[in-house]
């Protein structure tokens, strides 16, 4: 079993940063790769990016590519989201996950095997 907790929510202005993590349980974290999607209500989830078991390739969805950077520690078991210029469109809860596969980053949230619980994050005008 994985256990997946985020971190790094909260309120920001619109044109500000944030730095998500989600730290892992277990010993599978640097084998797999891992995920970051978002939620706003009333809305699907969404892929925002994802990286390799490695950290050596990195996938973005369009509406984040230049603005976030995923990135990975797997001596820490952490995966990190960097998000800059946020706009209130990004307000969303935000979920780590990962997938069970080491050299591809599905896009889709069927794809991925564990889930955190989210992170609120709220961007204000």
């Amino acid at each position: 079993q994985v256990q997946l907790v985020e971190s790094g929510g909260g309120l920001v202005q619109a044109g500000g940063s944030l730095r998500l993590s989600c730290t892992a349980s277990g010993r599978t974290f640097s084998t797999y790769a891992m995920g970051w999607f978002r939620q706003a209500p009333g809305k699907e989830r969404e892929f925002v990016a994802a990286v390799i078991w490695s950290g050596g390739s990195t996938s973005y969805a369009d509406s984040m590519k230049g603005r976030c950077t995923i990135t990975r520690d797997n001596a820490k078991n952490t995966v990190y989201l960097e998000m800059n210029s946020l706009q209130p469109e990004d307000t969303a809860v935000y979920y780590c996950a990962l997938a069970r596969r080491r050299y591809s980053y599905p896009q889709t949230p069927y794809a991925y095997d564990y889930w955190g619980q989210g992170t609120q994050v709220t961007v204000s005008s």
